[in-house]
């Protein structure tokens, strides 16, 4: 059994877990840059139709999507030197956070396909071929074209993707990682009050992902300022985010008009 309950700790404990934020925000930014240089190269193929490497991909997606991070995290840790010891390679002294990052990469990157794919293949082909007819060519037309229209499609759920991955990066303290829930794992430990400790995680994560909401839902507004005013401006913000998954799945359904690349 724990301590009683005492509210003093949580605020006790608050500048504590906000002390490692730094790393979970690290965990964040590295895994969705390498995510996105993943998500690109494994879209590409598929919206390609490249034979063999779009098959890769297909399998790519299906396992990062299909089994637990905590497996994956597990498999990168302790799978991975062992590979790599078949080759004299030797990874003993690679930090733990290297390894965390390149699992989050990896499987946010599998989202991150997925989510490209689906946001080109929404966009309107008769726009593209109206580039085509005066003249633009094929990267002109995909910079031109579809890239902006694409990255508004896609915020909404590249948004859903950054809160989600925050809140996966909880996970990371399994390989002895102190960020904040290991953090928050040791205050507990130490204090007994392990009920103030996750309180005050709580808290941290609610304002962090908040934060990151706004600022996602601003340059989401930004990104679509080119659409008319009353699809952007008058229509309730679920209703504009129906709108938009609306398109994104028809993306996923290739028999419906959208772009061929």
């Amino acid at each position: 059994m724990g301590a009683p309950f005492d509210f003093s700790y949580v605020l006790d404990f608050l500048p504590k877990l906000a002390a490692t934020l730094g790393i979970t925000l690290l965990i964040v930014a590295g895994s969705l840059l390498l995510g996105i240089v993943v998500g690109f190269l494994i879209a590409l193929p598929r919206l390609y139709n490249v034979p063999l490497v779009g098959t890769f991909s297909k399998v790519y997606v299906s396992f990062f999507r299909g089994t637990p991070i905590l497996i994956q995290l597990f498999l990168f840790y302790y799978g991975l030197p062992e590979i790599l010891k078949l080759v004299d390679v030797d990874l003993s002294r690679t930090p733990v956070l290297l390894f965390v990052i390149l699992t989050y990469g990896f499987h946010t990157g599998a989202s991150m396909s997925e989510m490209i794919r689906a946001s080109v293949m929404a966009v309107d082909r008769g726009q593209v071929e109206a580039a085509y007819a005066i003249g633009m060519k094929r990267h002109q037309a995909f910079s031109r074209i579809i890239l902006p229209q694409a990255l508004g499609i896609a915020l909404p759920v590249f948004s859903n993707t950054v809160i989600a991955l925050l809140k996966d990066t909880s996970l990371a303290f399994t390989l002895g990682l102190m960020e904040m829930t290991g953090k928050a794992q040791t205050l507990g430990s130490i204090t007994q009050h392990f009920v103030e400790a996750y309180l005050a995680l709580a808290a941290i994560y609610l304002a962090v992902s908040m934060t990151l909401q706004k600022l996602l839902l601003r340059a989401e507004l930004r990104l679509r300022k080119h659409e008319a005013p009353e699809a952007t401006t008058k229509q309730p913000f679920g209703l504009r985010r129906k709108g938009l998954r609306r398109r994104f799945a028809a993306g996923l359904e290739t028999g419906k008009g959208g772009v061929k690349l």
